[in-house]
């Protein structure tokens, strides 16, 4: 069962290099794949249009959070079985972790296609996007299978060490996603944006088999399928679940809030988070990569060498987002422009990001620590942390000075507080739980 990358014995900051700069890669990748159908929509159907996207935004970013957060707990087992070199265990882990993914993104797929009218009312969808909306969304989520099947994979990679295909399996689907979405758009209008994109992911998908085939990195047997495995996998998933989906959450209820002030303050709304990726993405980048790092050097009971890597991710991961800020911040007008031809947009967007600035350099240091947390098999200590400044912080005191008047100015202030409530929680959880580990194993 050989790895990538010998994490317990090798060097941290080459090992942390090795993992984190294809995976932040992946990540922009990503972003620029998702910054896709934006980009074309906005400039090609215009404001009202990407308004409809806007509103589409906050389900596909649960869908793809519930994805995200239930691959990185198999991540979790897996990589701790790998780091107590129990290659068995791990056979089982994979196998049965497959059959619960197939099955659980297919329920989704079909409750989601049934229920999708009334969760878009729910989200006080204006009637003027309600229409464009739902056809982008019921094609998309039809693709969810390829989705969630991707992150799955990526996932069983990252627990080997191997974090470079993921990075080459966007780059092919973000060219792919780039050449079709003008033409579909073009030929069939806005839902063929969501066309270009089913079309894209599925056969990301095929490549992402192509390769496993060929390298034979680990061994699927279904015989191996266990049970007990699949209520342990469950036990890591949900909270690891609940822990990704908590932003997404966030941030429809927050569009939903939004919503309630105009098109344009969506539309600026739905700029802002798309060039936030930007800087959200390398935190969860890191948050992953220690996630898998972490879980091996638990395995092997060298709480020592997690330590050591979650400090050289702290020093590497603030200052890339210094620098990543105060280019996005600065140039966060300019960059409004990309999206949407509007001067009223640019000045939302512009206000957003001089207010919130700092936050992002402090939801890297949060993710780390939580990437540390999930590593070390403590996925539900993560997630009541994003409960406690997500759903208990953010959310009602958004809601609170927006109802006192402070307008779209003050939800962005709560976005703020909540970054900076969430840092100081997790540095301090995760630095008593890390400290108390490395004591009781020395």
């Amino acid at each position: 069962m050989p790895t990538k990358i010998d994490f317990i014995g090798g060097n941290t900051k080459r090992c942390l290099m090795a993992m984190a700069l294809p995976m932040i890669a992946a990540m922009f990748l990503n972003m620029m794949y998702n910054l896709v159908d934006s980009l074309w929509i906005g400039n090609l159907l215009g404001k009202t249009a990407y308004a409809a996207l806007t509103n589409s935004t906050p389900i596909i970013l649960i869908l793809t959070s519930v994805a995200m957060g239930a691959t990185n707990g198999v991540s979790i087992l897996i990589s701790q079985a790998i780091g107590a070199k129990d290659k068995k265990k791990a056979e089982s882990l994979i196998a049965t972790s497959f059959c619960v993914a197939v099955t659980f993104s297919l329920l989704v797929t079909i409750l989601l296609e049934i229920f999708l009218p009334g969760i878009l009312k729910a989200l006080n969808t204006p009637a003027e996007t309600y229409d464009m909306a739902y056809s982008y969304l019921a094609i998309y989520i039809l693709g969810y299978l390829a989705v969630y099947l991707y992150l799955y994979f990526t996932a069983v990679l990252r627990s080997f060490g191997n974090s470079m295909f993921q990075a080459v399996a966007m780059l092919v689907s973000t060219i792919l996603n780039a050449i079709l979405n003008p033409i579909f758009i073009h030929f069939i209008g806005f839902h063929g944006a969501a066309i270009a994109t089913l079309l894209s992911q599925m056969i990301c998908l095929l490549f992402m088999l192509i390769y496993l085939k060929k390298k034979k990195l680990f061994t699927f047997k279904i015989s191996a399928f266990n049970s007990n495995d699949a209520l342990l996998l469950i036990q890591k998933a949900i909270p690891s679940v609940i822990q990704q989906s908590i932003p997404a959450i966030s941030t429809t209820s927050l569009t939903a809030l939004v919503s309630t002030y105009s098109v344009t303050a969506i539309a600026a709304y739905g700029v802002t988070g798309k060039l936030e990726t930007i800087l959200f993405y390398p935190a969860m980048a890191l948050n992953m990569v220690l996630t898998t790092i972490i879980g091996q050097c638990a395995g092997g009971a060298r709480y020592d060498r997690a330590k050591d890597y979650l400090k050289c991710a702290l020093g590497y991961g603030r200052g890339l987002l210094v620098i990543l800020s105060v280019l996005v911040v600065g140039f966060s007008k300019q960059l409004s422009g990309l999206f949407v031809r509007s001067s009223d947009v640019a000045v939302i967007v512009g206000t957003y990001f001089l207010i919130v600035s700092i936050g992002y350099v402090l939801n890297t240091v949060t993710n780390c620590y939580l990437g540390a947390l999930n590593g070390m098999g403590k996925p539900s200590k993560s997630m009541f942390l994003m409960i406690f400044y997500y759903i208990v912080v953010r959310i009602p005191l958004a809601y609170l000075l927006s109802y006192l008047g402070f307008g779209l100015n003050g939800i962005w202030v709560a976005v703020l507080i909540s970054h900076i409530v969430a840092s100081l929680a997790a540095a301090l959880t995760g630095t008593v739980f890390i400290r108390k580990k490395g004591s009781i194993n020395a």
